[in-house]
């Protein structure tokens, strides 16, 4: 893709033209950007914020396209959702190397991130993300019920988890079968929001939990300070990729327990032969806050 358009300098425009006379299919997006491909048999599906699905309209690629559009969807509802509720720092529990950050930060969210990642080597990648961004923190901690060492199970991308993969989860994941054990340091959430609030007069916290089959834990460790955040987000389950995970009725209940209310409920995973959803990315607010 490149960043050109409709007042594009004129020899730009001249290569431009050249290329379609060798059948390079050239097409404008908005002013600024198009697409230059050999391939002709793709179409362009505009998202908004300069953001394109390109689909190259084959039928197995449908889940991948399907995939992008939940993941911008989700995206858009989390920022306006930060916005209207004034929210001024998101704890991003089980950060990895910063994913969810960085897509805030591309969506417009300017305020605080304090992120939690417990495996050292991903920390690494994560602090090293976040070192040109001020108001972007790192805590190499693992969130929990209680304050403890304890072992986590290393998983290839972003699947590590403090639990054991199902049955059903390593038939789908092979990469469960090259997992190592690590240890790993585990801290309650209220002992740290003090320190990670630190400096804000009026905080308004979203807490983002995605931590493959703990969230409950994670949330367990806030205790009566749960009541302070405007906001969550955590990853519910249809399918137990983990063995003890929770399944999303149970998790929601506990959040609705506490007077979270649903504003959104995006598919991140699915099963391409089935069709059936894995998990969802439950988006949360209190009401009450506004």
């Amino acid at each position: 893709m490149s960043s050109v358009g409709p007042t594009m300098p004129t020899l730009l425009r001249r290569g431009l033209n050249l290329l379609r006379t060798l059948n390079v299919r050239v097409q404008d997006l908005e002013s600024g950007s198009v697409v230059v491909s050999r391939r002709h048999g793709y179409e362009v599906v505009p998202l908004g914020r300069g953001s394109w699905v390109v689909r190259r309209g084959r039928p197995d690629d449908v889940h991948h396209d399907h995939k992008a559009v939940m993941a911008h969807l989700a995206a858009e509802h989390v920022v306006s959702l930060l916005h209207h509720y004034r929210v001024g720092c998101v704890l991003d529990v089980g950060a990895n190397t910063g994913q969810y950050a960085k897509q805030l930060r591309r969506y417009g969210y300017r305020g605080r991130i304090v992120s939690f990642e417990p495996v050292p080597e991903i920390t690494e990648k994560l602090r090293t993300a976040a070192a040109d961004d001020p108001d972007w923190h790192v805590y190499p901690y693992a969130l929990g019920r209680e304050d403890r060492t304890d072992t986590i199970n290393v998983v290839y991308g972003s699947m590590s988890s403090m639990l054991g993969p199902s049955d059903f989860g390593t038939t789908r994941y092979k990469r469960f079968r090259d997992s190592r054990e690590e240890k790993i340091e585990v801290r309650r959430l209220d002992g740290l929001l003090d320190k990670v609030l630190d400096g804000l007069d009026d905080p308004r916290p979203y807490l983002k939990m995605d931590t493959q089959g703990f969230d409950l834990e994670a949330y367990a460790g806030g205790g009566e300070r749960v009541h302070e955040f405007v906001g969550l987000q955590s990853e519910v389950a249809l399918m137990q990729i983990y063995e003890g995970m929770p399944r999303m009725d149970e998790a929601v209940s506990v959040y609705e327990a506490d007077g979270f209310e649903i504003t959104g409920m995006y598919p991140v995973t699915r099963e391409e032969t089935t069709g059936r959803v894995l998990e969802f990315d439950c988006v949360m607010a209190r009401a009450d806050k506004l």
